[in-house]
């Protein structure tokens, strides 16, 4: 299916990508790897395309969500190490082992489990121990009071046959925002990782740097970085993008059809609910798009469009597959016109803040029905 066929569908460019990548493997020291999250189908932009263009790239390690992420890339022929950030029931260690997939483990019972397996296996399963040092989601706690307690278990875990314990990490929960808060949890997990020094146990790969911290704070760098938004162009708080960044590239630009054009006279009522009312004599484009391809309905009558060459409101509720929109002050549009839905003319972080979430949460909805067109011509 050519571009041309396509309702609505998201062009990535790929050269943005390899932009951001050589930007952010420049901000590293010598011998500090680079880590790809490609989770959530690489933030909507789509995980194999991406993966195996970072692959090609040079990109140290990958990083998903799920073992069903990782069996996708392995099964797509994509060779460099991949962690799994989330949680994997320890009766998959067969696949895990079988897809050399590195796991993330974060309390002693599943270390166990695992390294039965491995050794009922006869082979060695490559993981990463996860310490929480203040986000208060996963890994073994490492405030002060737990502290003790935290290097006993995990100098047991570090014990356990069949596991080869390549990496230790944390994640920081307020690095856009908190310094204070992003030191003194990089503070616990110094501690922490000198505390375990302390019985022999060193780690090939200490991470804890995301986008906000590799952006912030190079000297939480370590041994690796994994930022996540930042490969797809964005920076995690959008107040700061274009403020003495690095240059990131957006990858992603949403666009669809104007599927019609009419006109309607002032007092009448457009779409759901008949929340909004033309104050004028008005053309209205019906935009072949909707909360079913991943456009909030949060945006109703809140979001401009590019289209036509000038931007046009959205007006009434966004419907699962069509929105409208008021083309009056652009004379040209016609049905079959492109419009732009996220992109340059239109920040997706601009969206994102009318419908009162975050970028990457409508970069990761964009719907599955949505086709992604890979843009790989090489720049001037």
């Amino acid at each position: 299916m050519d571009k041309d066929s396509r309702r609505t569908w998201a062009e990535i460019d790929l050269y943005a990508l390899e932009h951001n990548y050589h930007t952010l493997r420049a901000m590293l020291p010598r011998g500090c790897k680079l880590l790809a999250p490609v989770k959530a189908d690489a933030y909507g932009h789509g995980a194999v395309p991406v993966a195996c263009w970072l692959e090609k790239l040079g990109v140290d390690y990958l990083a998903v969500a799920c073992l069903d992420e990782g069996i996708e890339l392995r099964e797509a022929g994509v060779e460099v190490p991949i962690l799994i950030l989330g949680y994997t029931e320890p009766l998959w260690a067969q696949e895990l082992m079988e897809y050399r997939l590195t796991q993330g483990i974060f309390n002693e019972e599943t270390a166990q489990a695992l390294s039965r397996a491995a050794v009922k296996a006869g082979k060695t399963l490559r993981v990463h121990m996860k310490a929480d040092t203040g986000m208060s989601r996963l890994g073994l706690l490492c405030d002060g009071q737990d502290l003790d307690e935290t290097v006993e278990t995990m100098a047991r875990m570090h014990a356990l046959p069949g596991l080869h314990w390549e990496g230790i990490f944390t994640h920081f929960s307020h690095a856009d925002g908190s310094e204070e808060y992003t030191m003194l949890q990089f503070t616990r997990f110094l501690d922490l990782l000198s505390r375990l020094e302390e019985k022999g146990i060193t780690f090939e790969i200490r991470h804890c740097a995301a986008s906000a911290a590799v952006l912030n704070y190079p000297c939480t760098y370590l041994d690796m970085v994994r930022p996540g938004i930042a490969f797809y162009g964005h920076y995690p708080d959008p107040s700061c993008e274009g403020l003495d960044g690095p240059g990131l590239e957006p990858l992603m630009t949403l666009k669809t059809r104007v599927a019609s054009v009419k006109t309607l006279p002032a007092g009448t009522a457009v779409s759901y609910g008949r929340t909004h009312t033309l104050d004028r004599e008005t053309r209205l484009a019906v935009l072949a798009i909707g909360y079913g391809d991943g456009l909030p309905r949060a945006c109703s009558d809140k979001l401009r469009v590019w289209v036509g060459g000038g931007y046009a409101s959205v007006v009434g509720r966004i419907c699962m597959d069509l929105c409208m929109a008021d083309v009056t002050d652009l004379p040209n549009v016609k049905p079959g016109d492109e419009a732009e839905i996220y992109g340059p003319h239109v920040p997706v972080e601009d969206a994102a803040a009318l419908a009162g979430t975050i970028q990457y949460e409508l970069l990761c909805n964009v719907n599955k029905r949505v086709p992604r067109l890979y843009v790989q011509e090489p720049r001037s």
